[in-house]
């Protein structure tokens, strides 16, 4: 019920959030071009006029006036503010970055494979990172940089670049790119808020009162609307990053997503100029999307150069690492309380529907390594150049083929005696491969130390098993271990989330250690 509610938040924040950006991101196009699109006023006009422009649309004609400044006389009875939507689209986009990235144990923001952080240091850089970049950013306006634009541009990729550098070397790929979407919206927001409204009102006040008004405020604040204005094209794309896994996944995702804000901005700028743009902005842009296209090319030859020699692998083994890994969420029913339906209608759980998503799979599972989410199942390196050997040689699928059979649900196995117990435990018996496995594969649910506090261990619904509880500890044998170990929650009437690993059915050494291991997290 949980998922449920969770899904439905989302979506409708997600859609508040939409809604309110197309509207800050149009009111922004709007002026932007207004301003640049101006002409000398064509007769006489009264006050500050600066410029003027005619527009026609829906069947009607504008004509539109700008003032630097407007005398008391010429106050209008209703003033238009342009602010909400900049408030609505910051305060619906952090509630989402909560929903989705801080909730559920900040499992999309997490990646043990990246950095091993904990929920609380997660969500304390996601947080913590906001209010610094304000300040930051407002120390920068300080400094002689706020008079000239270029040179500000210059100094703010550099420090964006190194904010991405360093974001992708501690949380996931996919969110680091949303939390530098964040907290460039923040700045954005915090422009109109702090910066660009007052300004407004002071101006407002003076003319009030009648006295000369300080057109300098104005100049400000259009320097942080211009500013905010080119920051419109990358911020969006952050926001939608989470749909183009080539991006975030690469090996230097953080150089992808500078060479991504050059592009956006130099759009922009010909969005803006069209004609009237340098030679030296196309250019820029051009060269910036080619090196988003090398960055993000896939293996130019798996079949010769990456999987080159590697032994035939057959659809059945294959088969088993997609059931073992993949099918919790990819199935017509997944059993991942995180996904009511398999995401993006990918589904994993018959030979045919891995024939037709063959592609995808080699692209997410293997080239990009972006799947699992946030490596849920712990599909493991040999895991993952099995299924691109397969796909290298040809991605053949029998006809008959059929998915692996692991055992049906049976109830646990009655309480016993058994010898191996936390108190005769030597953790030096314990080999090292089975110390990497838990590592690397258990401790993402089960967590580091056994507690059942692994980075994805709030999404789940039972909570995966504390091995440090001693009165399940007396109650289980080893063998009921060995068994839910092999064969998966399902098959001991628990959780279907906790996957099956027929692979060590053929390593009795590291299935024996992880026994060992758990019984010495109740010692």
């Amino acid at each position: 019920m949980y998922a449920v509610f969770q899904e439905w938040l989302n979506l409708l924040v997600r859609w508040v959030h939409v809604i309110a950006a197309i509207m800050w991101i149009g009111d922004s196009f709007l002026f932007m071009w207004l301003d640049s699109h101006l002409t000398a006023p064509s007769r006489p006009r009264e006050g500050d006029v600066t410029g003027e422009l005619w527009m026609t649309h829906s069947g009607g004609f504008y004509e539109v006036v700008k003032r630097k400044s407007l005398a008391k006389g010429e106050l209008p009875a209703t003033l238009h503010w342009f602010k909400w939507e900049s408030y609505t689209t910051w305060i619906s986009g952090f509630l989402l970055l909560v929903i989705v990235f801080h909730l559920n144990g900040a499992s999309l923001l997490i990646d043990p494979s990246v950095y091993p952080l904990t929920h609380v240091q997660a969500l304390a850089i996601s947080l913590g990172l906001l209010p610094l970049a304000v300040g930051v950013y407002e120390l920068l306006w300080k400094t002689p940089l706020a008079k000239n634009n270029r040179a500000f541009a210059a100094v703010g990729l550099v420090l964006i670049t190194g904010l991405a550098y360093a974001l992708t070397r501690v949380f996931s790929g996919r969110g680091a790119f949303l939390q530098v979407g964040a907290t460039l919206g923040t700045l954005m927001a915090a422009n109109v808020f702090f910066r660009i409204i007052p300004a407004q009102r002071h101006m407002l006040a003076m003319t009030r009162e009648g006295k000369p008004v300080d057109t300098s405020y104005g100049l400000r604040a259009k320097g942080r609307s211009i500013q905010n204005h080119y920051l419109t094209l990358p911020v969006l794309f952050t926001m939608l990053s989470n749909h183009f896994p080539s991006t975030y996944g690469s090996s230097q995702s953080w150089l992808v997503l500078a060479l991504l804000f050059i592009l956006g901005a130099g759009l922009k700028y010909a969005m803006n100029f069209r004609a009237k743009t340098p030679p030296l902005v196309w250019a820029g842009a051009a060269l910036a999307l080619l090196g988003v296209m090398v960055l993000t090319r896939p293996p130019p030859d798996p079949a010769l150069e990456q999987f080159a020699g590697k032994p035939p692998v057959t659809f059945e083994q294959v088969a088993t690492v997609m059931q073992t890994r993949c099918t919790s969420c990819h199935a017509a029913r997944p059993s991942s309380p995180m996904f009511p339906a398999p995401p993006q209608g990918v589904i994993l759980d018959t030979p045919d529907a891995i024939r037709s998503n063959a592609d995808r799979v080699f692209v997410r599972a293997v080239a990009t390594k972006t799947m699992p989410l946030a490596n849920i199942t712990g599909m493991t390196e040999e895991e993952r150049t099995l299924v691109g050997a397969w796909f290298a040689q040809g991605g053949q699928v029998p006809e008959g083929a059929k998915m692996p059979e692991f055992a049906a649900p049976s109830p646990p196995a009655p309480p016993a005696p058994e010898a191996t117990t936390a108190s005769t435990v030597n953790l030096a018996d314990v080999p090292e491969s089975s110390r990497t496995l838990f590592a690397n594969v258990c401790s993402t649910c089960h967590g580091p130390k056994g507690a059942g506090d692994g980075a994805i261990s709030a999404a789940l619904n039972p909570k995966p098993r504390n091995f440090g509880d001693k009165d399940w500890q007396r109650s289980v044998t080893d063998e009921a271990l060995r068994k839910v170990i092999l064969e998966g929650g399902a098959a001991v009437g628990k959780s279907p989330v906790m996957p099956p690993n027929p692979t060590l059915a053929e390593d009795a050494k590291t299935l024996d250690g992880l026994v060992k291991l758990i019984r010495a997290f109740g010692a």
